[in-house]
């Protein structure tokens, strides 16, 4: 562990302050990143079994069936399914803001990380650009008394800028897309069981409150 800080240290202070901001960027991204995966499992994000129950047994006419399988769920859509199946066809748009205020929820932050994936290589890029500046100042002040290592050291210290803003990119760029894909997902479910409950199969015609008269087939 030492090892590890002491080397980021030392590629801070080489790089400079790009690097420095794009450390600060990474290490913000990691606390966002641990803290959604624990609020997407709190929330129980992808564990729909008992409400895609409750839902199957709606849209069969088994009325009270349902209500006693969402009940068993911990999922983070069950009030909004609890609402539908108290509601009429005409709260069909309710529902659906009620569903995105709790998809808001879950994607507060990704904003950021889709700022740091697209940022992060600019930033490194400019920083590179400013390395390259530099080693080429040194070079001219050189004058005749050229040293080419001189301008291979600063040129791969410049290239370290963006070496550390693709380092940061990347992973941020691939956890960013699975989060999405996730809440995508999410979407597919919770508009289908809404649409599900407020026109079921078993119980065509008729509205929630009399569908729970229904006695199943």
């Amino acid at each position: 562990m030492n090892d590890l800080l002491s080397g980021i240290l030392r590629i801070a202070e080489i790089g400079g302050p790009v690097v420095m901001i794009l450390i600060a960027a990474s290490l913000m991204t990691l606390t966002i990143v641990l803290y959604k995966i624990w609020q997407f499992s709190a929330a129980g994000v992808g564990r729909h079994a008992a409400l895609s129950e409750a839902v199957a047994a709606w849209d069969a006419g088994d009325r009270s069936g349902a209500r006693a399988a969402l009940a068993r769920s911990r999922s983070y859509l069950a009030p909004v399914i609890d609402m539908a199946l108290s509601a009429g066809r005409d709260a069909e748009n309710r529902l659906e803001a009620e569903a995105e205020m709790r998809f808001a929820r879950l994607e507060r932050g990704l904003r950021f990380l889709d700022s740091v994936a697209q940022l992060a290589p600019l930033l490194g890029l400019f920083g590179t650009v400013l390395g390259m500046i530099e080693a080429f100042q040194s070079l001219q002040d050189a004058g005749s008394q050229v040293d080419p290592s001189i301008l291979a050291g600063g040129i791969w210290v410049a290239l370290l800028t963006t070496a550390v803003g693709l380092v940061v990119a990347m992973p941020t760029s691939a956890v960013l897309s699975w989060l999405e894909g996730r809440m995508d997902g999410e979407r597919v479910i919770a508009g289908r069981a809404i649409q599900t409950i407020l026109t079921p199969l078993g119980g065509a015609g008729a509205s929630p409150a009399e569908g729970r008269n229904l006695v199943p087939a």
